[in-house]
């Protein structure tokens, strides 16, 4: 069975794209475009909702600052939390960063909300120094999720995890692991103990090793009850042990280890970045996967390769090279995402009925752009799932606006120019100046037909002669009157070059079959 020409274009389109995206898959996913200026104070701010983005930012910021051999490092942390899988890697960089000091603060400027809470908590426990500003506040860091009813707490298991990653964080660089365990866990009870006038804070657990052990202390309040998740204010940081410090700005804290301003660089966000994080939304994501869709939908019901591919491939290049530099693209989403679209044009072109091959390739196609959008393929948490779900949603209203647009697109082209040669007009429509007639059997010359001012019911009347220019599979492009229409057949398929004649109209199409000689 010969291929037709849109299938050989629909192919191609795949392959150009997964030349592309192999290629931004090696891209580095922290490539550093920011100049490099030697300083030993450098200032990496993260003031912002926790996006997929923002680890990126952190760790090629972390690069060009040991780049210019920088001693300490502040991280400005201002936040609300956000994904918990990017505060688990921004943590480790951080963690990782032990060729510098590394300092995390809560700034409360002009603009910021001073808060370091849910995955800011956890961020700023992974810095081997806390410092904050009068009326901020560090807590409430357990996990949540989003469900229909609202924000609801993650089980068990996420809770676990996040716990457990907490407390090594906050025993690796000092901090009081029981303040940490009871930001995360609404389980915890911590009480304060005083021991020679030494204020600290203590869970049960803590209180009966003290009374085991001889130690002498007294009981304060209970500062966090059952039930309840710890959240505490710069000045309780300070009192408590947690923080090593409170200052008032960002030029003070500099001045607190000994340095200045001219001793310091600020990194912000460039506009490549802002770029970056736009795009990585799930607004943006939908509307390209839908736009790539319809441009793909385009580019296969027209011979040749053109300007719908094209866009195909730009959307398609946008959101799999997003992913890339993000560091969650791999061979498997891309042979997942060519793969089905090569199943879908076998299943339009060659395969009569829409079966095994059109689900298979529908499949493959949703879970390569759901992949691509998470660093995982199978969720375990409870917050995985609810990144796995949100990609889910997203990326299934593309593709159900795509189906929607495609619809639409194909009931509007009897009236868009762009496509008038390539439908038909019926009688009243734009673009039908009425043709003439030709009875059956009649020979059509080569002529171009003269206009007519004659009203007729139907463009082509039953009988009418026209040749196939593509393959009927079963449906394709006849030329009849010096026009080219999209026509079909009842079921048989035809190959280029199949003189056929008109069996009838059927709204907007016509049907057709191959002339008996």
């Amino acid at each position: 069975m010969r291929i037709t020409e849109r299938f050989r274009a629909g192919v191609f389109l795949p392959v150009v794209l997964l030349l592309l995206l192999y290629s931004a898959s090696f891209l580095p996913a922290a490539a550093s475009s920011d100049e490099v200026i030697p300083a030993e104070v450098y200032v990496i701010p993260l003031r912002e909702d926790v996006d997929r983005y923002l680890g990126v930012f952190l760790g090629r910021s972390l690069e060009t600052a040991k780049k210019a051999e920088a001693e300490l490092i502040i991280i400005e942390i201002d936040t609300f939390g956000g994904r918990v899988d990017t505060a688990l890697e921004i943590a480790s960089k951080i963690g990782a960063a032990s060729w510098a000091r590394t300092v995390a603060y809560v700034p409360a400027d002009n603009g910021g909300r001073g808060v370091s809470w849910s995955a800011g908590a956890l961020m700023a426990f992974s810095a081997s120094e806390i410092w904050m500003t009068p009326g901020t506040s560090m807590g409430a860091a357990a996990p949540v999720y989003q469900t229909a009813e609202g924000m609801e707490a993650a089980g068990e298991k996420t809770v676990s995890a996040v716990r457990g990653q907490i407390a090594a964080l906050a025993e690796k660089n000092g901090y009081p692991v029981a303040v940490a365990l009871a930001m995360v866990d609404m389980d915890v009870v911590l009480k304060e103990v005083y021991v020679n006038d030494v204020v600290s804070l203590a869970t049960a657990a803590d209180i009966e090793e003290m009374e085991r052990k001889g130690e002498e202390f007294e009981l304060g309040k209970t500062v966090c009850d059952s039930g309840k998740l710890l959240t505490l204010t710069a000045g309780e940081m300070e009192k408590y042990g947690v923080s090593s410090g409170t200052v008032s700005t960002r030029e003070e804290l500099i001045a607190s280890f000994g340095f200045t301003l001219e001793d310091t660089v600020v990194l912000e966000k460039s506009r490549a970045d802002s770029l970056i994080t736009f795009l990585t939304s799930g607004a943006v994501t939908s509307i390209l996967i839908l736009a790539g869709l319809v441009a793909l939908y385009l580019e296969i019901t027209s011979p040749g390769f053109g300007i719908p591919g094209t866009i195909a491939l730009v959307c398609f290049a946008v959101v799999f090279g997003i992913s890339g530099l993000i560091g969650n693209l791999g061979p498997a989403e891309i042979l997942m995402f060519v793969t089905g679209v090569v199943l879908l044009l076998l299943e339009i072109f060659i395969i009569p009925g829409f079966g095994i091959a059109g689900i298979a390739g529908f499949l493959l196609i949703l879970g390569s752009f759901v992949f691509s959008q998470q660093d995982f393929y199978w969720p375990e948490f409870d917050w995985q799932w609810t990144i796995a779900w949100r990609n889910i949603g997203i990326v299934g209203i593309s593709i159900i606006g795509g189906i929607f647009s495609i619809g639409v697109i194909m009931a509007a082209l009897p009236r868009a120019g762009l496509f008038d040669r390539l439908v038909l007009h019926g009688q009243g429509d734009p673009g039908y100046a009425g043709k003439n007639k030709h009875r059956k059997g009649e020979k059509i010359s080569g002529a171009a037909p003269e206009t007519s001012s004659d009203k007729v019911s139907e463009p082509f009347p039953p009988g009418s002669i026209g040749t196939a220019i593509t393959d009927l599979r079963p449906v394709g492009k006849v030329k009849i009157e010096n026009r080219t229409v999209v026509a079909e057949t009842d079921g048989e398929y035809y190959d280029k070059g199949t003189q056929v004649v008109v069996l009838r109209i059927d709204g907007v199409k016509v049907v057709v079959s191959a002339r008996e000689e």
